[in-house]
């Protein structure tokens, strides 16, 4: 005891000392940070901005088999990691603590004594899988430390995983089978060229559906015997180009469902018969894209979502008569990342919205309750308050009607406000209404509006649409930004004459790409990993990744292609860049590779353009952990404040 007073009594003396220093008047990047141009952050505007950096997001990882608990991912510190939930509401208790982010999390079916996880290193995103013993908390590895690996399929019995590597030469996924329980058990199922992946076993595990991608419009299924590795071909290739997503055996073992665009432009709900390869279509009457689909235990009911012009919507369908069954009112929000539990009971679920971050729910078949499972941080503000986004359209330059999600600042910010208008990664992908996370700052402190364009090439409108910007026909995703920019003029609440571009990954290249065209038209421009010349960034992205880019963005081995890529590089036509340019990139990135970044900064320097540019040396493909992410965010607010409000 007397020597605990005496520690309290030396600590009340230096505790004044303490206290009377000044604290920091600028917030020093870490040296994990390479921040060039960037002007010093007054701590004051980090205090400012603190609240938007604190919200949270969860994720369902996985149920566990035997119990009504589950596994989510969500951020405690620094990245995101596995926790345990074990009712609704309940406490997140953290399973795993590492620098980097995990993914995956996903139980063993048949007892639950072990989960097996994924993890890069600095966001290198060569994952390896790690096996967690519940009972003592150990965590073993059970890949070879250097290859990609990403977790596929568990056996219905549990004990096998099937899974895709590239430790034979880097560029090949072939699929391998594991008892994680004896990592020695590892063994090479399929060797394969290219893009594959495990989707499911069959009922009595004697089979593996497997899928092999070949474009986001091509893809064809198989079907593998476990025990001799002869795979058989269920969708031969044919004069249309067909893609093919999910992939669920039906309980009898004899059919599998899909959701594919065979003889649509959109993806429909399918029934396959293993035997004739006949396609059943079920949502002939959805005009719509079936995005995720999940069958219950006993084969009974198929949960799917349907992505109507951006927005998800939950469907359940009875196999036996074909018919869809009722669906509870669910919070306003998209769906994904549908679970069955093994009760077959209780559907898991994703949901966010506008004013929610994503959190983790279910629903109870038999009573149509709706369970919440985890309720994420808001950083304390009341996010009821936060804007809807509006759905708008316009014409492009050849007639193509091109959609947008469009945020307006709250009423207390008066007359025209600026834009940032914000282009989505991919280019196959979507933007769909979310939680802004960080860029709520922007519309309710700054009074900036946010629009998330939809431009050519995005998924979600049809197969043709998804095409529209493949190759030599680049420049027309372009040109869909051009009518935006026309298009801001009509509005009376917006100002056509502050806009700022940013986007990420194939978003940075068309922030990039808009700052060279159409460089008298914005105010200045954020990319985040963004594409500077797409023959260089072929030449250097991972050789697994390679061939699946040549698809969209065309073979620069052709000479033909080649000069036209050269020709519209914005590396090569930085002269053309009128504006500001703020450049964010991770150092370890293996899609979009440093050079990008680099040889853009030294040609807009070289072209006296002003230009921050921020690398983080422990980052990949954006930044994942919370501390580089918040200085990005400090940075990103004062180039805003110095480019876009003046």
């Amino acid at each position: 005891m007397r020597a605990l007073l005496v520690a309290t009594a030396l600590l009340a003396l230096v505790a004044p000392a303490a206290l009377a220093q000044p604290a920091p008047s600028v917030i020093t990047p870490a040296d994990n940070l390479v921040a060039d141009g960037i002007p010093k952050v007054p701590a004051e505007l980090a205090e400012t901005v603190s609240r938007y950096t604190e919200f949270r997001a969860a994720g369902l990882s996985s149920w566990h088999p035997t119990r009504r608990e589950m596994l989510i991912s969500t951020r405690f510190g620094q990245s995101s990691q596995v926790h345990r939930v074990k009712i609704p509401g309940g406490a997140r208790y953290q399973l795993t603590f590492f620098p980097d982010s995990v993914f995956g999390g996903s139980y063993e079916p048949s007892k639950g004594e072990y989960f097996v996880f994924g993890k890069g290193s600095g966001g290198n995103e060569r994952f390896q899988l790690y096996r967690y013993d519940v009972a003592t908390g150990d965590v073993t590895l059970l890949t070879d430390g250097k290859s990609r690996n990403t977790r596929g399929a568990w056996a219905n019995a549990g004990g096998r995983l099937a899974y895709t590597s590239t430790r034979r030469n880097n560029r090949d996924f072939d699929i391998w089978v594991m008892n994680p329980a004896d990592p020695k058990s590892d063994k090479l199922l399929l060797q394969v060229e290219g893009a594959w992946f495990p989707i499911d076993w069959s009922p009595d595990d004697d089979r593996l559906l497997v899928g092999q991608s070949i474009s986001a419009n091509e893809s064809y299924l198989y079907v593998v015997d476990v025990k001799t590795g002869k795979k058989t071909e269920l969708t031969p290739k044919g004069a249309e180009k067909v893609a093919y997503s999910g992939g669920k055996f039906a309980k009898d073992g004899k059919n599998i469902y899909v959701a594919t665009d065979k003889g649509s432009e959109f993806q429909r709900l399918a029934r396959i018969d293993l035997a004739t390869g006949e396609h059943t279509f079920l949502t002939d009457h959805i005009k719509w894209d079936v995005d995720d689909i999940e069958l219950s235990p006993d084969g009974k009911t198929l949960a799917f979502v349907v992505n109507e012009d951006g927005i998800s919507k939950l469907h359940l369908l009875d196999t036996e008569t074909g018919k869809e069954k009722p669906t509870p009112k669910l919070p306003p929000g998209s769906v994904g990342g549908l679970s069955w539990h093994k009760n077959g009971k209780d559907l898991g679920f994703g949901l966010v919205s506008a004013r929610s971050p994503a959190d983790v729910y279910s629903l109870n078949l038999e009573s149509g309750k709706v369970d919440r499972w985890t309720e994420s941080e808001t950083g304390g503000i009341n996010t009821e308050q936060f804007v809807e986004p509006e759905l708008v359209k316009w014409k492009s330059f050849d007639g193509k009607l091109i959609s947008g999600f469009l945020y307006r600042p709250p009423a207390k910010f008066a007359g025209k406000r600026p834009v940032v208008i914000n282009i989505h990664g991919g280019p196959e992908g979507q933007f769909q209404p979310a939680f802004l996370g960080r860029n709520n700052y922007f519309l309710n402190e700054m009074g900036v509006a946010l629009l998330f364009p939809n431009v050519r090439g995005s998924s979600g409108y049809g197969k043709t649409f998804l095409t529209l910007d493949n190759g030599f026909k680049r420049e027309d995703s372009y040109k869909d930004i051009e009518a935006l920019l026309d298009w801001l003029k009509t509005r009376d609440d917006l100002d056509a004459d502050r806009v700022m571009v940013t986007g990420g990954s194939y978003g940075g290249h068309m922030t990039l790409a808009v700052a060279t065209y159409y460089a008298e038209r914005i105010r200045c421009a954020v990319d985040i990993v963004g594409i500077s010349n797409f023959v260089s960034f072929l030449e250097n992205t991972e050789e697994y990744r390679r061939d699946l880019r040549r698809v969209e963005y065309g073979d620069e081995r052709d000479p033909k292609m080649r000069a036209f890529m050269e020709k519209i590089a914005p590396v090569n036509n930085v002269q053309k860049i009128k504006r500001p340019m703020f450049i964010v990139q991770g150092k370890n990135d293996p899609r979009v590779p440093l050079i990008e970044a680099e040889q853009m900064v030294s040609a807009l320097k070289g072209a006296n353009v002003p230009c921050w540019y921020l690398m983080a040396k422990d980052e990949g493909h954006g930044f994942a952990k919370k501390a580089n992410a918040d200085f990005q965010f400090y940075a990103t607010v004062l180039f805003m404040q110095e480019y876009l409000l003046k």
